[in-house]
Protein backbone atom coordinates (compact mmCIF):
# COMPACT_ATOMS: atom_id res chain seq x y z
CA UNK A 1 0.00 0.00 0.00
CA UNK A 2 2.85 2.31 0.80
CA UNK A 3 4.61 1.41 -2.63
CA UNK A 4 1.34 2.63 -4.51
CA UNK A 5 0.78 5.22 -2.47
CA UNK A 6 4.06 6.91 -3.30
CA UNK A 7 3.87 6.43 -6.74
CA UNK A 8 0.61 7.71 -6.62
CA UNK A 9 1.49 10.90 -4.82
CA UNK A 10 4.37 11.87 -6.57
CA UNK A 11 2.69 10.99 -10.31
CA UNK A 12 -0.15 13.49 -8.98
CA UNK A 13 1.68 16.02 -7.29
CA UNK A 14 3.76 16.88 -10.51
CA UNK A 15 0.81 16.98 -12.65
CA UNK A 16 -0.59 20.29 -14.02
CA UNK A 17 -3.79 20.31 -12.03
CA UNK A 18 -2.20 20.16 -8.70
CA UNK A 19 -0.22 23.21 -9.30
CA UNK A 20 -3.70 24.72 -10.79
CA UNK A 21 -4.85 24.01 -7.55
CA UNK A 22 -2.21 25.34 -5.79
CA UNK A 23 -1.90 28.82 -7.46
CA UNK A 24 -5.61 29.19 -7.29
CA UNK A 25 -4.97 29.02 -3.25
CA UNK A 26 -2.19 31.13 -2.93
CA UNK A 27 -3.44 33.75 -5.20
CA UNK A 28 -6.64 34.05 -3.79
CA UNK A 29 -5.51 34.19 -0.23
CA UNK A 30 -2.95 36.92 -1.27
CA UNK A 31 -5.38 38.89 -3.10
CA UNK A 32 -8.07 38.49 0.17
CA UNK A 33 -5.15 39.64 2.55
CA UNK A 34 -3.81 42.34 0.26
CA UNK A 35 -7.41 43.95 -0.42
CA UNK A 36 -8.36 43.53 3.12
CA UNK A 37 -5.00 43.95 4.96
CA UNK A 38 -6.77 41.77 7.78
CA UNK A 39 -6.49 38.34 8.76
CA UNK A 40 -9.81 37.70 10.58
CA UNK A 41 -11.65 38.87 7.32
CA UNK A 42 -9.66 37.29 4.96
CA UNK A 43 -10.45 33.88 6.50
CA UNK A 44 -14.06 34.48 6.90
CA UNK A 45 -13.91 35.18 2.95
CA UNK A 46 -12.01 32.03 2.68
CA UNK A 47 -14.32 30.11 4.63
CA UNK A 48 -16.99 30.43 1.87
CA UNK A 49 -14.70 29.39 -0.72
CA UNK A 50 -13.61 26.61 0.93
CA UNK A 51 -16.50 24.88 1.75
CA UNK A 52 -17.64 24.88 -1.64
CA UNK A 53 -14.12 24.48 -3.74
CA UNK A 54 -12.98 21.54 -1.51
CA UNK A 55 -15.98 19.39 -1.69
CA UNK A 56 -16.10 19.73 -5.77
CA UNK A 57 -12.45 19.35 -6.54
CA UNK A 58 -12.37 16.31 -4.41
CA UNK A 59 -15.61 14.55 -5.67
CA UNK A 60 -14.48 15.34 -9.54
CA UNK A 61 -10.48 14.50 -8.93
CA UNK A 62 -11.79 11.43 -7.01
CA UNK A 63 -13.96 9.99 -9.72
CA UNK A 64 -11.52 10.58 -12.70
CA UNK A 65 -8.32 9.22 -11.10
CA UNK A 66 -10.32 6.16 -10.45
CA UNK A 67 -11.73 5.36 -13.61
CA UNK A 68 -8.42 6.58 -15.41
CA UNK A 69 -6.27 4.56 -13.42
CA UNK A 70 -8.57 1.47 -14.01
CA UNK A 71 -6.22 -0.38 -15.93
CA UNK A 72 -3.41 0.43 -13.94
CA UNK A 73 -5.34 -1.38 -11.25
CA UNK A 74 -6.26 -4.12 -13.34
CA UNK A 75 -2.70 -4.57 -14.19
CA UNK A 76 -1.86 -4.70 -10.39
CA UNK A 77 -4.43 -7.37 -9.69
CA UNK A 78 -2.45 -9.68 -11.71
CA UNK A 79 0.03 -9.51 -9.24
CA UNK A 80 -0.29 -10.86 -5.70
CA UNK A 81 -1.58 -7.45 -4.15
CA UNK A 82 -4.63 -7.07 -2.11
CA UNK A 83 -7.49 -4.64 -3.50
CA UNK A 84 -7.74 -2.98 -0.54
CA UNK A 85 -4.30 -2.16 -0.50
CA UNK A 86 -4.17 -0.86 -3.84
CA UNK A 87 -7.65 1.32 -3.38
CA UNK A 88 -6.08 2.75 0.14
CA UNK A 89 -2.74 3.61 -1.86
CA UNK A 90 -4.23 5.10 -4.53
CA UNK A 91 -7.02 7.42 -2.34
CA UNK A 92 -4.23 8.18 0.24
CA UNK A 93 -1.88 9.43 -2.84
CA UNK A 94 -5.13 11.64 -4.37
CA UNK A 95 -6.30 13.09 -0.96
CA UNK A 96 -2.45 13.92 0.37
CA UNK A 97 -1.64 15.94 -2.79
CA UNK A 98 -4.95 17.33 -3.03
CA UNK A 99 -4.53 18.90 1.19
CA UNK A 100 -0.74 19.66 0.29
CA UNK A 101 -1.49 21.85 -2.34
CA UNK A 102 -4.49 23.15 -0.47
CA UNK A 103 -2.40 23.57 2.55
CA UNK A 104 0.80 25.03 0.97
CA UNK A 105 -1.73 27.34 -1.45
CA UNK A 106 -3.31 28.93 1.77
CA UNK A 107 -0.13 28.67 3.85
CA UNK A 108 2.49 30.53 2.68
CA UNK A 109 0.50 33.97 2.06
CA UNK A 110 -0.48 33.60 5.38
CA UNK A 111 2.84 33.14 6.47
CA UNK A 112 4.86 35.74 4.95
CA UNK A 113 1.14 37.87 6.18
CA UNK A 114 2.55 36.85 9.65
CA UNK A 115 0.00 34.74 10.71
CA UNK A 116 2.25 32.39 13.01
CA UNK A 117 1.90 33.86 16.50
CA UNK A 118 -0.84 36.56 15.79
CA UNK A 119 -4.27 36.57 17.52
CA UNK A 120 -5.78 34.60 14.44
CA UNK A 121 -3.61 31.64 14.18
CA UNK A 122 -6.34 29.27 15.82
CA UNK A 123 -9.05 30.65 13.00
CA UNK A 124 -6.37 29.74 10.63
CA UNK A 125 -5.80 26.29 11.73
CA UNK A 126 -9.26 25.90 12.21
CA UNK A 127 -10.07 26.73 7.96
CA UNK A 128 -7.47 24.11 7.22
CA UNK A 129 -8.45 21.79 9.20
CA UNK A 130 -12.38 22.12 8.14
CA UNK A 131 -10.52 22.17 3.85
CA UNK A 132 -8.48 18.77 5.16
CA UNK A 133 -11.55 17.38 6.38
CA UNK A 134 -14.33 18.14 3.43
CA UNK A 135 -11.06 16.92 1.35
CA UNK A 136 -10.42 13.63 2.76
CA UNK A 137 -14.19 13.21 3.11
CA UNK A 138 -15.34 13.47 -0.80
CA UNK A 139 -13.04 12.10 -2.17
CA UNK A 140 -14.04 8.87 0.00
CA UNK A 141 -17.33 9.32 -1.17
CA UNK A 142 -15.79 9.64 -4.57
CA UNK A 143 -14.35 6.70 -4.96
CA UNK A 144 -17.15 4.81 -3.27
CA UNK A 145 -19.50 6.15 -6.08
CA UNK A 146 -17.18 5.02 -8.94
CA UNK A 147 -16.18 1.63 -7.37
CA UNK A 148 -19.98 0.98 -7.43
CA UNK A 149 -20.72 1.98 -11.01
CA UNK A 150 -18.41 0.82 -14.00
CA UNK A 151 -20.24 3.78 -16.02
CA UNK A 152 -17.68 6.10 -16.33
CA UNK A 153 -20.72 8.80 -17.36
CA UNK A 154 -23.21 7.55 -14.38
CA UNK A 155 -20.29 7.43 -11.77
CA UNK A 156 -19.74 11.37 -12.57
CA UNK A 157 -23.18 11.98 -12.57
CA UNK A 158 -24.18 10.75 -9.25
CA UNK A 159 -20.70 11.92 -7.86
CA UNK A 160 -21.51 15.38 -8.70
CA UNK A 161 -25.60 15.31 -7.84
CA UNK A 162 -24.38 14.10 -3.71
CA UNK A 163 -22.05 17.14 -3.95
CA UNK A 164 -24.57 19.48 -5.34
CA UNK A 165 -26.97 17.91 -3.00
CA UNK A 166 -24.84 18.24 0.36
CA UNK A 167 -23.84 21.92 -0.95
CA UNK A 168 -26.84 24.10 -1.87
CA UNK A 169 -29.90 21.35 -1.84
CA UNK A 170 -29.63 20.18 1.46
CA UNK A 171 -29.35 23.65 3.21
CA UNK A 172 -32.93 24.24 0.85
CA UNK A 173 -34.60 22.10 2.45
CA UNK A 174 -32.99 22.03 5.90
CA UNK A 175 -34.26 25.54 6.10
CA UNK A 176 -37.73 24.58 4.43
CA UNK A 177 -37.83 22.14 7.78
CA UNK A 178 -37.06 24.41 10.19
CA UNK A 179 -40.10 26.88 8.32
CA UNK A 180 -42.81 24.01 8.47
CA UNK A 181 -42.18 23.14 11.82
CA UNK A 182 -41.27 26.42 13.91
CA UNK A 183 -44.27 25.36 16.00
CA UNK A 184 -41.69 22.86 18.09
CA UNK A 185 -38.46 22.32 19.68
CA UNK A 186 -36.02 22.30 16.69
CA UNK A 187 -32.75 22.44 18.76
CA UNK A 188 -31.43 18.39 18.75
CA UNK A 189 -33.25 18.54 15.07
CA UNK A 190 -30.67 21.15 13.86
CA UNK A 191 -28.06 19.55 15.61
CA UNK A 192 -28.93 16.01 13.93
CA UNK A 193 -29.35 18.07 10.49
CA UNK A 194 -26.08 19.72 10.34
CA UNK A 195 -23.64 16.22 11.62
CA UNK A 196 -25.57 14.80 8.51
CA UNK A 197 -24.01 17.18 5.83
CA UNK A 198 -19.95 17.49 6.16
CA UNK A 199 -20.18 20.43 4.86
CA UNK A 200 -22.26 22.62 7.37
CA UNK A 201 -20.62 20.94 10.09
CA UNK A 202 -17.80 22.71 9.03
CA UNK A 203 -18.90 25.77 8.29
CA UNK A 204 -20.48 25.89 11.77
CA UNK A 205 -16.71 24.86 13.01
CA UNK A 206 -15.26 28.04 11.18
CA UNK A 207 -18.13 30.72 11.96
CA UNK A 208 -17.88 29.83 15.43
CA UNK A 209 -14.06 29.95 15.58
CA UNK A 210 -14.78 33.71 14.09
CA UNK A 211 -17.55 34.04 16.68
CA UNK A 212 -20.03 35.04 13.84
CA UNK A 213 -22.49 32.74 15.00
CA UNK A 214 -24.98 35.28 14.79
CA UNK A 215 -24.73 35.45 11.06
CA UNK A 216 -26.63 31.38 11.54
CA UNK A 217 -29.79 33.14 12.48
CA UNK A 218 -32.07 31.21 14.86
CA UNK A 219 -29.66 28.27 14.76
CA UNK A 220 -26.87 30.51 15.63
CA UNK A 221 -27.74 30.20 19.19
CA UNK A 222 -28.04 26.48 19.11
CA UNK A 223 -24.71 25.78 17.68
CA UNK A 224 -23.30 28.24 20.08
CA UNK A 225 -24.45 26.81 23.09
CA UNK A 226 -23.35 23.64 21.74
CA UNK A 227 -20.19 23.60 19.72
CA UNK A 228 -19.20 26.69 21.79
CA UNK A 229 -17.82 24.51 23.95
CA UNK A 230 -14.50 22.59 24.08
CA UNK A 231 -16.12 19.53 24.15
CA UNK A 232 -18.46 20.50 21.72
CA UNK A 233 -15.83 21.26 19.52
CA UNK A 234 -14.11 17.20 19.97
CA UNK A 235 -17.77 15.94 19.36
CA UNK A 236 -18.40 17.74 16.02
CA UNK A 237 -14.05 17.00 15.24
CA UNK A 238 -15.29 12.91 15.81
CA UNK A 239 -18.36 13.71 13.75
CA UNK A 240 -15.91 14.83 11.12
CA UNK A 241 -13.64 12.07 11.04
CA UNK A 242 -16.87 9.58 11.11
CA UNK A 243 -17.53 11.14 7.79
CA UNK A 244 -13.92 9.81 6.82
CA UNK A 245 -14.07 6.46 7.78
CA UNK A 246 -17.38 5.28 7.34
CA UNK A 247 -17.15 6.07 2.97
CA UNK A 248 -13.88 4.24 3.27
CA UNK A 249 -14.89 1.22 5.42
CA UNK A 250 -17.24 0.84 2.53
CA UNK A 251 -15.76 1.48 0.15
CA UNK A 252 -13.15 -1.38 1.33
CA UNK A 253 -15.78 -3.71 2.05
CA UNK A 254 -16.93 -3.44 -1.58
CA UNK A 255 -13.75 -3.63 -2.94
CA UNK A 256 -13.00 -6.83 -0.98
CA UNK A 257 -16.36 -8.16 -2.45
CA UNK A 258 -15.47 -6.95 -6.43
CA UNK A 259 -14.16 -8.93 -8.93
CA UNK A 260 -12.59 -6.91 -11.41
Amino acid sequence: MFKIFKYSFFDLVRSRWSLIYFLFFAITATALLYLSNDVGRAVTSLMNVIIILCPLIGTMFGVMYYYNSREFVELLLAQPIKRQSILMGQYLGLTVSLFLSFLLGLGLPFIFYGIIGSTSMSNFIVLLLAGGLLTFTFVALAFLIAINNENKIKGFSLAIIVWLFLAVLYDGLFLLSLFMFEEYPLDKFSLIMTVLNPIDLSRILVMLQLDVSAMLGYTGAVFNKFFGTSQGFIISLLCGLLWIFAPVGLMLRVARRKDF
